[in-house]
């Protein structure tokens, strides 16, 4: 660990800034720079508390520590301009940029404008940033000063608040100052936090006689009354109090008795203003509106801003200060520059923007901002200005603003059709930012004159009812028939279009789960010829029916995978479902674990999408608790962005795990909600689900003749129905439930069709589900003991160990009742094991109660199970001992297991001492003695 930061000897000095009555909060900073690691600070306050004050104190004192200070402050001009905080604090060190890799020196480039590509997702940013950081913190530790917080730019605010995270380990600090009640980023960023309170009695008392010390009792009584401890409103007020004769003149003087302090400080400046020149207020108001600076600690940016000129008369009335290092004005203070905006009548404004989109002429964002402002009549060059500027948003990744410029767009286009073409342009970047009530408004908007739809519009509209209702009929329709339309048109140049609706399209009939429905599809695909993007074709034949079209695909998926930094963040939750239906998620996980929680933004949709994959892959491998954490995350997004599919998607999900897990009740009870909404809807992926529930539950209660039933609702016995995703994934249970319930018959048809139908190529999940099928159903003792060496040794055993321990439990019945007692001991076992590790216990007391039967002390719990050991093996450490002790390397059981090779060299490491072995050579016996103990 690093050692605290200390000054450089002899150099400590008071620093220039004085600061009255803050000691406590002097303390606070100074231990904060003296903190040993990086670390981020949030002061939080009124306008005029001394936030700024003690940021500037914070930056006088950090050069005597070594630190290196950069710089920057929100303003509420730059507030809907991506990344413009970002730009501004990170301008001064971009020449460590040659630094970085490809990836995040791209990431750079496409959010400050100066390259193509995706928008880069907050995590890829975030890390973009601390990469850039590293290299000017190994010289000298770096100090970041923001001020005015509240005011910086959404996609700016998430990306700070991702870097003050993260921080620990670094030599880098990040202090922020931020106005209380004013709603920002940081309210949520989980950063610590320092609240500025007002001062105290004595030390307001010796700050205004600091700053005004001829101010006769009865003025410095009331302004001491009324300041309450605001520093700014003590050194503002008096200078409005001059010239009263009584104390009741006195408190007149003040006006708007009775308001909150910051409009009295504004009210103070107000009278300044009023009796400046026209041609010295027509100077400020530019300067406010284009977001000069206030303060002299700020800084210094390439992009232009207006520069006032000819502001004596403001300076000289203590309203503005000279920039001491380039000579400028720079408002005194952020209430002037509001001030001198609210003072201004609409007239005025609209001329300052005017001039200002001139001046801005060369910037597409800013000039455009100008010119809305500046218009009110419809006007279509400044419709398609604000249109180009929200392009550039959208492809920088500031998604809100990008909708709202179209919105403005909208409003100033020429002609109806324009109108609702930006409206749904606007309505489709909404919904995929997670904003369905702003989306519905705008297609509304968009289609309210009876114009026609255009297909963004259609998106957007089919979009809202399928997440927000689930109703997949007439978004189907919608969908088919704008395809439909664009087909005949022929254009090309709408290409990307088409391909958005394509898959919305695909995604619509994964949930409808309909032969017929997919069959149209298909029909309707076809017919687009070369126009459907591959990808879209992987995407269509992994959600209809992997059964009859699964031939390949876990190969295109992969292939696919390989490019991934060409894809928007949708694209990449369309390939990740993709890979679940093929049962490859696992080695796709990484993305979605960077995806998950860190979203690109604007794409909150496809973070829902991520998480509900994650939730399925811990389910898959076993990580059952923190599946469930997953599944409530998930479920508490879904909710809170009105997305009643993904809800119950989600419960759906809940309610499989609960009942593997012998949570009966909970399973049925969320089984039953999700299939009193789905099954109305028409959402027959969902319904499925619930049947797999059903199939489930009845299971860990050894009811087969209800899993049973509810097992061939998805699917008949030696056949798969088409386009039903669970018929293929119940296969086992279907299977078991048949054998359990004397249907021997129908449970070898099922086994041989999975066979015939080439399953197990499809995915390794269903090679281990059809291998263990066969086993269970076989007549022939050497067929059966063939098929169960296939399922013990597949590589898909350890990622699937659910499965696994099922077919170990048949298994170890089927020898127990040749009267191979002590063969059966081991599969039982290691079924027992599987299930007690992963929360089953109806599962885990059936494999204990048959290891009884063979004729072994069967454990009465894992703590037990793992008595022989000094330290028990994890989870994880008992399959890398197991794969070890088969022979593989360090490196292909990192490849199977998607760990690295060194962390698997750490696992053995900690193994071996707990096996009481040194060498891998003697894993194989040490486990096996371990086994035959315990089932001794």
């Amino acid at each position: 660990m690093e050692s605290p930061v200390e000054p450089l000897a002899g150099t400590v000095e008071p620093p220039a800034t004085t600061v009255v009555g803050r000691e406590l909060e002097q303390e606070a900073l100074a231990s904060f720079l003296a903190a040993a690691e990086g670390q981020a600070l949030v002061l939080t306050g009124d306008p005029g508390v001394g936030k700024s004050a003690l940021l500037n104190h914070v930056a006088d004192l950090a050069p005597a520590w070594r630190y290196r200070v950069v710089r920057a402050a929100g303003v509420e001009a730059e507030s809907q301009l991506p990344f413009a905080g970002l730009h501004q604090l990170l301008y001064p060190l971009l020449s460590f940029a040659d630094q970085l890799d490809e990836t995040h020196r791209a990431a750079f480039d496409v959010a400050f404008g100066r390259g193509g590509g995706k928008p880069p997702s907050v995590m890829t940013l975030g890390i973009a940033v601390l990469s850039l950081l590293a290299p000017a913190a190994s010289r000298e530790p770096v100090l970041l000063v923001l001020d005015d917080g509240q005011w910086l730019d959404t996609a700016s605010t998430e990306v700070y608040g991702f870097v003050g995270r993260r921080l620990a380990g670094s030599s880098v600090k990040l202090v922020v100052g931020v106005r209380s009640h004013v709603r920002s980023g940081f309210d949520t960023a989980a950063l610590p936090e320092l609240s500025v309170a007002p001062l105290s009695p004595d030390a307001s008392a010796h700050l205004l006689d600091l700053h005004h010390p001829a101010l006769d009792p009865p003025t410095r009584r009331l302004v001491l009354s009324e300041a309450q401890g605001n520093p700014l409103a003590l050194l503002e007020l008096p200078s409005q109090l001059q010239g009263g004769t009584s104390e009741r003149s006195l408190e007149e003087s003040l006006g708007y008795r009775g308001v909150r302090l910051p409009h009295r400080i504004q009210h103070a400046y107000g009278v300044r203003i009023e009796a400046l020149d026209t041609a010295v207020r027509t100077e400020l108001l530019r300067g406010a509106l284009d977001g000069v600076e206030a303060g002299t600690g700020v800084n210094r940016t390439r992009r232009t801003r207006y520069r006032m000129t000819d502001a004596d008369q403001a300076l000289s009335s203590g309203l503005l200060d000279i920039d001491p290092t380039g000579g400028d004005y720079l408002f005194r203070h952020p209430l002037v520059r509001s001030t001198v905006i609210q003072m201004a009548t609409p007239n005025e404004r609209r001329a300052a923007h005017t001039t200002l989109a001139q001046v801005h002429r060369n910037d597409v964002e800013r000039r455009a901002t100008h010119l809305a402002a500046a218009t009110i009549d419809p006007d279509e060059q400044v419709a398609v200005a604000l249109e180009a500027a929200a392009d550039s948003a959208t492809r920088r990744g500031g998604a809100p603003v990008a909708v709202a410029w179209l919105t403005r767009a909208a409003e100033l286009s020429e002609s109806q059709e324009e109108r609702s073409r930006r409206l749904g342009d606007a309505a489709f970047i909404a919904g995929h930012a997670g904003l369905l009530d702003h989306a519905k408004r705008l297609v509304d908007s968009a289609t309210a004159s009876g114009t026609i739809e255009f297909p963004a519009s259609v998106i957007t509209r089919a979009y809202v009812a399928l997440y927000e209702d689930g109703d997949v009929r007439s978004s189907q329709l919608q969908v088919m028939a704008a395809i439909v339309n664009m087909r005949d048109q022929g254009t090309r140049e709408s290409d990307e279009v088409l391909a958005r609706l394509v898959n919305l399209l695909l995604i619509i009939n994964e949930y409808a789960s309909d032969h017929a429905s997919w069959q149209r599809a298909h029909a309707l695909l076809a017919s687009l010829d070369d126009r459907v993007p591959a990808d879209s074709l992987i995407y269509q034949d992994a959600y209809s029916d992997v059964v009859r079209r699964g031939a390949g695909l876990s190969d295109r998926v992969e292939r696919a995978f390989v490019d991934l930094h060409r894809l928007e963040p949708w694209d990449v939750t369309h390939l990740g479902v993709a890979a679940y239906h093929v049962d490859r998620l696992s080695q796709y996980r990484p993305h979605l674990e960077r995806a998950v929680g860190e979203t690109a933004r604007g794409a909150t949709t496809s973070n829902m999408t991520m998480l509900y994959l994650l939730m399925l892959d811990q389910l898959a491998i076993g990580e059952w608790d923190e599946a469930e954490r997953t599944g409530e995350r998930s479920l508490e997004l879904a909710l809170s962005h009105g997305h009643a599919l993904y809800a119950h998607h989600s419960r759906a999900y809940l309610a499989l795990l609960a009942a593997l897990r012998g949570q009966v009740e909970r399973a049925r009870q969320l089984q039953a909600t999700v299939d009193s909404w789905a099954r109305p809807r028409g959402v027959g992926f969902l319904t499925q689900i619930a049947d797999a529930v059903g199939t489930a539950a009845a299971l860990s209660e050894g009811d087969y003749e209800a899993a049973y039933l509810y097992a061939i609702g998805i699917t008949s016995p030696g056949t798969f129905e088409s386009c039903a995703h669970q018929a293929s994934r119940t296969l086992l249970d279907l299977v078991e439930a048949a054998v359990h319930t004397g249907r021997t018959g129908q449970a070898r048809r099922h086994a041989l069709a999975a066979r015939d139908a080439g399953l197990p190529d499809v995915s390794p999940r269903l090679a281990l589900t059809t291998y263990g099928a066969l086993a269970m159903t076989a007549t022939d003792d050497e067929e059966a003991d063939d098929m169960y060496r296939r399922a013990d040794g597949h590589p898909a055993g350890a990622h699937f160990p659910f499965e696994l321990a099922r077919i170990r439990l048949a298994h170890g019945i089927r020898l127990r009742h040749t009267r191979n007692h002590r063969a059966a001991r081991r599969p039982l076992l290691q079924a027992a094991e599987t299930f007690e590790r992963l929360g089953a216990p109806a599962w885990s007391e059936r494999a204990r109660a048959e290891l009884r039967a063979s004729g072994a002390s069967a454990p009465a719990s894992s703590a037990s199970a793992a008595s022989t050991l000094a330290q028990p093996l994890t989870w994880q450490e008992r399959r890398i001992a197991d794969l070890a002790a088969g022979g593989l390397t360090n490196k292909e059981i990192g490849a199977r297991l998607h760990l690295s090779p060194r962390t698997v060299s750490s696992h053995l490491y900690r193994i071996f001492p707990k096996l009481g072995v040194t060498s891998r050579a003697a894993l194989r016996d040490a486990l096996g003695t371990v086994l035959d103990a315990r089932g001794a």
